[in-house]
């Protein structure tokens, strides 16, 4: 939820058949130097083995999810000793699942649909936001289209007795273990594309170090032909198809390149770590009181309101360029002018007012009310449901810093005066 918002955009515009390219694409030094963009050029040895402990280490901590699930009734505690007493290999080698031909095929059938409908589906022409050389692509969008579709084929096989929909969760640990192989493979076929077949080599970015290169991913928009954003359907489709429409700006989209980090966090992470708090009441159903569900519920959706209402803010002060009401008022705002890559000037506006005022990440104050509501549904009886609102607050907090080492780069003393006016990151008056 954190990178993907769910809006109407303006950004749906006219857009022509071919991308549009700023003269001259941007050498690879002048890339390092812009800190708003993605994955660095270049890292250190230690960087690349980093990539390597995290691409073996991050397939095995979903199959240690579903190990305590499965093994230890829902207990990280009891797994991790058992683990300990066993021996780390010995552990892995004897729990995790392995995938089986119908699963394979449920998955592989599932993935092709989601192809069919992004080809076929009616969409509308959009265009993204320009990548570090230049290039503005267009995309096709019709992912809530796609979305319905797909739920409503899904009821209907299962209300006819063609698909058991249960099947998914009585064979969830071959779906883990399947998820993890295909977001290895995909990893693994477009870093060998990015080789010896980029879409647009100008966006590429080499660092040095296999390991590095292989995670963070070397291209920034892969396509099969001049539309087909497999960047966009990895992102929005079979991993994420409950977003219903997938905005073209978010930082998936805009600073990820193509690699281990994206395929796999798409394929695997995301439908593990997201439904955690499913997996856990399936087989450890929690008996709330009608006033506990109430206020979780409200709790949960308030969250959510703030999300969507903080984001609705930022862009509609953007869209109109100030002239709107936030809280029925006119907005307070800075214009704050930055340099591109290919040194033009532009200008944004940072909002001062609504949620803005108060916090400088709004909407990511709204994500973790969400996040820890989901959680409280599950009681407090073991730690494995808690680990999504967990990684959630890691994530955002870093993701908080990390924004705001680039808007500070990008605006400067601009971005200095905003802080001056908000001084509160994420909770007011606290942090």
């Amino acid at each position: 939820m954190s990178d993907i918002t769910i809006t109407n955009s303006n950004v749906c515009a006219s857009a022509r058949k071919r991308p549009f390219t700023i003269q001259g694409a941007i050498d690879e030094r002048s890339q390092d130097k812009i800190t708003v963009w993605g994955r660095k050029g270049t890292t250190s040895a230690l960087g690349g083995m980093a990539c390597l402990a995290m691409m073996v280490a991050c397939p095995m901590i979903t199959i240690f999810w579903w190990t305590s699930l499965s093994h230890y009734d829902g207990s990280l505690y009891h797994a991790g000793v058992s683990m300990v007493k066993a021996g780390l290999i010995p552990f892995f080698i004897q729990n995790t699942p392995g995938t089986t031909l119908p699963v394979v095929t449920v998955y592989t059938c599932w993935t092709l649909s989601h192809v069919i409908l992004y080809s076929f589906l009616p969409g509308t022409r959009c265009k993204g936001q320009l990548t570090p050389a230049g290039n503005l692509l267009e995309y096709k969008i019709n992912g809530f289209l796609a979305c319905i579709v797909s739920l409503l084929l899904a009821g209907a096989l299962h209300y006819y007795g063609l698909f058991d929909l249960a099947f998914v969760a009585q064979n969830w640990g071959s779906f883990v273990c399947l998820f993890n192989i295909y977001g290895l493979l995909l990893a693994l076929v477009f870093y060998i594309k990015a080789h010896v077949s980029p879409t647009h080599p100008e966006d590429r970015k080499f660092s040095g170090s296999i390991f590095y290169d292989f995670y963070m991913g070397i291209e920034f928009n892969p396509r099969l032909g001049a539309d087909w954003d497999m960047k966009l359907f990895h992102n929005g489709r079979p991993g994420m198809i409950g977003w219903l429409i997938v905005y073209l700006k978010t930082l998936d989209m805009c600073h990820d390149h193509f690699g281990f980090y994206f395929s796999w966090g798409i394929a695997a992470w995301l439908p593990v770590m997201y439904t955690l708090q499913t997996q856990y009441l399936a087989t450890h159903p929690i008996d709330l009181s009608s006033w506990t569900a109430a206020l979780i519920l409200t709790t949960g959706v308030s969250g959510y309101v703030l999300f969507r209402a903080a984001n609705h803010q930022k862009y509609i002060s953007r869209a109109t360029n100030g002239d709107c009401k936030i809280w029925g008022k006119p907005p307070q705002f800075i214009r704050a002018k930055y340099k591109t890559a290919e040194g033009s000037m532009h200008e944004s506006l940072l909002l001062c007012s609504g949620w803005w005022g108060l916090v400088r990440h709004a909407n990511y104050l709204g994500d973790l009310i969400l996040s820890y509501s989901m959680c409280a549904s599950c009681g407090f009886t073991n730690l494995l449901p808690w680990t999504y609102a967990i990684y959630m607050t890691i994530l955002l907090v870093h993701r908080c810093y990390r924004d705001e080492v680039r808007c500070h780069n990008k605006y400067g003393d601009s971005w200095k005066e905003y802080c001056a006016k908000v001084p509160y990151r994420i909770i007011p008056g606290i942090f």
